[in-house]
């Protein structure tokens, strides 16, 4: 056992995002050799990957949990969370990113930026996570940095600060420029080693150029580089440093470096990037709370009180391990702690330096760090731990809303009990899942993020807990919204049975939403509430209550139960009794009258729409463009690349399921697509009545 020596201005936090297969796990698998934390390069096609430890990960061959390692470089710890590439695992970067402090975004350098890069790129946004840009696969054919370094410009609108410059295309790709320090830096010369020299005389001119145009563009974003740039017409190394430090952190420019993870160069520019420019927990704002009514501040302060977000919660053959980001304070072995969620208290067991499926025990954890602690009975992702004289409220991961749903029922009756438990269990670990009963039919129905989410946490349930498992065909989250309103609805809540009575009496105007009526899937977005009362013919408080009885309304709409989104409902009227109304007799007219409103109005469903695209090879387009025509896709473009063409199309969500088998057969194996959610659409009634008939 040993105490932690970092303080938190040597520590980074950050995760690695990307696209599915652009070579994040490939990344970070030579992060932890280049910096010792592995003896051996683990590889994804052989399944020797340290993050990729779940069998399930190895069998697919793709990131499927977020997974947390710990290495150090140049005196700093790095605490590193390879994230899942695949849409339908959004959630975990979701929750990974909530509590980073930096990303190495990756690119690959043929495909640019891609559909779910540019997903993962938003999650970042909203997070305010500062990022730097690592483009991979220089050695592949077709590789070109400038041509990525454009998407990235075109495509997440943001301004790329490249500072290397490629020795070597394709195959022959050898090493970099490092623009600014202007030396070579040249891989090969031993199997982990590079060479640090003078710039090759064939690159110098256009090392040089690349150089001024650099320092050009931070000059116009930094305003010391600016001083200096306007009185020297240079920037030196390091003005020109200090300037893309800032610069990362405020959001303002995108640092951008290349290389090949797989041939094992470019690794260790990367980690000094990572070092120099990303922000340490110390460099970050103090985290916000909430303390009964009032928002507190902390600051990444060691002697600060503890406060701590717990991000995952994972079972493991040892027992339950939960993940922290601590934000304050310092957390002990034996200390007891506060959940200030649930107000019950933890035992902190022991504390444990993350590596994948492997751990080390430290005997205390300080603000800026990220460790697993094994022993916590109740606390759940997105719980705040804190000092009980401290408490303090977090904001927890946004979870997002499920999208598909598939009936599980358990092979016998003597397992259903089992089934239970194993799926309680999952919810847990994973709360982008959602486990209900069909008051209909009564099946349990389990949803989630897509087709291959439930896939995985199916076959998790089947091997981890050695059940037989039926699994119903899926079926999608649709949603109602108002085509055409009413306006002028009057509803009067009478209620008189003995003691005093319920009286409220509303008029509501009920309308379509402005803009995409289904662009949040349903939340509390796509729902606009306003009064338009005059005189205090409704007092404020009631008016309050009316909104909430049209809340409980939207849960299920007229035309098959589905929740209600995109609608704007206007309180004009209403009237008072002076002994009987309450804020219980308003909420009840509010949802009574709403549901009165829209049996009245024109109603539409909505499905949820996905953005596909498909690569395959040129002479399957034809047959690829037949079936998402069939499918009810609308092509919207289409990209030719060496050899193959990248088709991009918006297809229904509940038309894809099955599709990546049938793709397979129509390129013999060779096509493949990615998706990512764009939001909701009006479904034809014929195509719902026949998903409803299955």
């Amino acid at each position: 056992m040993r105490t932690h020596l970092h303080t938190s201005t040597t520590v980074r936090n950050l995760g690695i995002l990307a696209h599915v297969d652009a070579g994040k796990t490939t990344v970070t698998e030579r992060i932890l050799y280049a910096t010792g934390a592995t003896h051996k390069r683990g590889e994804v096609h052989t399944g020797t990957t340290v993050t990729d430890f779940d069998p399930q990960e190895r069998d697919r061959g793709i990131t499927i949990f977020a997974a947390a390692v710990s290495c150090t470089w140049d005196g700093h710890r790095i605490n590193l969370i390879d994230t899942p590439g695949h849409v339908d695992f959004s959630d975990e970067v979701e929750r990974s990113l909530r509590v980073l402090d930096g990303a190495v975004a990756v690119f690959d350098a043929v495909a640019g930026v891609e559909p779910q890069s540019e997903s993962v790129w938003r999650q970042a946004d909203r997070h305010g996570v500062p990022r730097i840009v690592f483009v991979n696969k220089m050695d592949r054919v077709g590789a070109d940095l400038d041509q990525a370094v454009a998407s990235v410009q075109d495509r997440l609108h943001v301004v790329p600060l490249v500072v290397q410059l490629p020795i070597g295309q394709e195959d022959g790709f050898r090493g970099t420029v490092d623009l600014v320090h202007m030396r070579a830096l040249i891989w090969g010369a031993g199997p982990d080693s590079f060479e640090t020299g003078a710039v090759p005389d064939a690159l110098y001119e256009e090392a040089r150029n690349r150089r001024r145009l650099l320092e050009e563009r931070v000059a116009e974003l930094h305003p010391a580089a600016l001083e200096e740039y306007c009185a020297t017409s240079a920037l030196s190394a390091s003005t020109l440093s200090a300037a893309l430090r800032d610069l990362t952190r405020n959001g303002e420019g995108v640092v951008v470096l290349c290389g090949s993870a797989y041939r094992n160069r470019g690794i260790e520019p990367l980690l000094d990037a990572v070092v120099s420019y990303l922000p340490s927990p110390a460099d970050m704002p103090p985290v916000r709370g909430t303390r009964g009514a009032a928002v507190e501040e902390r600051a990444a302060d060691p002697s600060a009180p503890f406060a701590a977000l717990a991000f995952k919660v994972s079972a493991t053959a040892t027992g339950r391990l939960t993940c922290l980001r601590v934000y304050a304070g310092t957390m002990r072995k034996g200390e007891t702690v506060l959940d200030a969620g649930t107000g019950r208290t933890e035992r902190i067991g022991r504390i444990l330096r993350v590596q994948a499926d492997h751990h080390a025990e430290v005997d205390q954890a300080v603000a800026g760090d990220i460790v697993a602690v094994a022993g916590l009975k109740g606390t759940r992702a997105g719980s705040t731990l804190c000092a009980p004289d401290a408490p303090l409220v977090l904001e927890p991961p946004r979870a997002a809303a499920p999208v598909v749903s598939v009936a599980v029922e358990a092979g016998n009756s003597t397992e259903a009990g089992r089934l239970s438990s194993a799926l309680a269990r999952l919810v847990e670990e994973d709360p982008s899942l959602v486990v209900r009963t069909d008051p209909e039919t009564g099946q349990t129905v389990l949803s989630g993020m897509g087709e291959l989410h439930l896939e995985v946490a199916v076959e998790k349930i089947r091997r981890s807990h050695g059940l037989h498992i039926g699994v119903g065909r899926p079926r999608v989250a649709y949603r109602e919204t108002v085509a055409r309103g009413v306006s002028g609805l009057v509803y009067r809540h009478v209620k008189q049975d003995g003691g005093a009575g319920q009286f409220a009496h509303v008029v509501l105007d009920v309308e379509p939403l402005d803009g995409d009526a289904g662009g949040d899937a349903g939340g509390d977005g796509a729902f606009d509430f306003r009064s338009a009362v005059v005189g205090g013919r409704v007092p404020q408080e009631y008016v309050r209550a009316v909104e909430s009885g049209c809340r409980d309304a939207l849960a299920e709409g007229p035309l098959g139960g589905h929740p209600v989104t995109g609608l704007r409902v206007t309180l004009t009227d209403g009237a008072t009794h002076p002994k009987d109304s309450s804020e219980m007799a308003f909420r009840a007219a509010g949802r009574f009258a709403l549901r009165e409103a829209l049996r009245a109005a024109a109603m539409e469903l909505l499905e949820p729409v996905v953005e596909v695209v498909v690569t395959v090879p040129d002479d399957a387009v034809g047959g690829v463009l037949g079936d998402l025509a069939a499918r009810r896709g609308r092509v919207s473009g289409s990209t030719a690349r060496t050899g193959t063409t990248a088709v991009t199309a918006t297809v229904p969500l509940a038309e894809l399921f099955g599709y990546a088998s049938r793709l397979r057969s129509r390129t013999q194996g060779r096509g493949t697509f990615t998706t990512r959610p764009t939001g909701y659409a009006p479904v034809p009634v014929a195509a719902y009545r026949q998903a409803l008939s299955g």
